[in-house]
């Protein structure tokens, strides 16, 4: 049975929506958590893709998180295998570090947390058509690596989304967050909500009930051109 590896970075209930799409096409959910032990492997046969997840770890402190080492090999593995990949918000960083690009926080210490429009770029073809509404929570960013499209941004940040390749994409914000699993982010003690450029909980439910369907609907066609349906 063909699998998807899945590198999380905590222990939210695995209800996102890059699970029930892999569950509903009927993909092989391989989930790993580094952070807590567990090692990546090798790519081999049945590995259809990878998605490495967002989190909290600075991308650029593998020797503080020496687990991070075991992720960026894995990287490196699946570019060698040609293995199609997504990273989301942390992992979208990991894969812009490891070609070689700066990622970290801006001076500007601008928040998105909640729900921010995207632009597609004059390169994003397909990938994005319109304008889209879509799930932040970071501080943290990423330059270009050589070699990558930047394929949507904003007016705080300016990398949202690039391809590297043909099968390499990197998502600065979370489409794979559902209603429930924003609900239970907006519930964390993260004491955010007086940083600059972070909605209020009221504007966050206002534009989550207006925009959660849209980017439900493009996230999971995006899953669909990006992993295929198993053979």
């Amino acid at each position: 049975m063909a699998r998807v590896l899945l590198v999380r970075h905590g222990n939210e209930p695995a209800d996102d929506r890059v699970v029930s799409w892999l569950t509903e096409v009927g993909y092989d959910v391989d989930s790993r958590k580094p952070f807590a032990g567990d090692l990546l492997g090798e790519p081999d046969d049945d590995l259809a893709g990878t998605v490495i997840y967002g989190g909290l770890y600075n991308v650029y402190e593998a020797d503080k998180h020496p687990f991070l080492n075991e992720e960026y090999r894995w990287i490196a593995r699946c570019l060698e295998a040609d293995v199609p990949m997504l990273g989301i918000c942390q992992g979208a960083q990991m894969i812009a570090y490891h070609l070689g690009a700066w990622a970290g926080p801006r001076e500007h210490e601008t928040f998105e947390f909640g729900y921010y429009p995207v632009t597609p770029s004059p390169e994003a073809g397909d990938f994005l058509t319109t304008p889209l509404h879509v799930t932040q929570a970071h501080f943290h960013t990423f330059d270009l690596p050589d070699g990558a499209v930047r394929l949507a941004g904003n007016e705080a940040y300016q990398n949202q989304a690039f391809r590297w390749g043909d099968k390499v994409y990197g998502l600065q914000f979370h489409p794979e967050v559902t209603i429930e699993g924003f609900r239970r982010w907006q519930r964390q003690k993260w004491n955010v909500y007086e940083r600059p450029g972070v909605q209020t909980p009221e504007e966050q439910t206002r534009l989550m009930y207006a925009h959660d369907a849209a980017q439900a609907d493009w996230f999971y066609g995006f899953l669909d051109t990006l992993f295929g349906r198993p053979q």
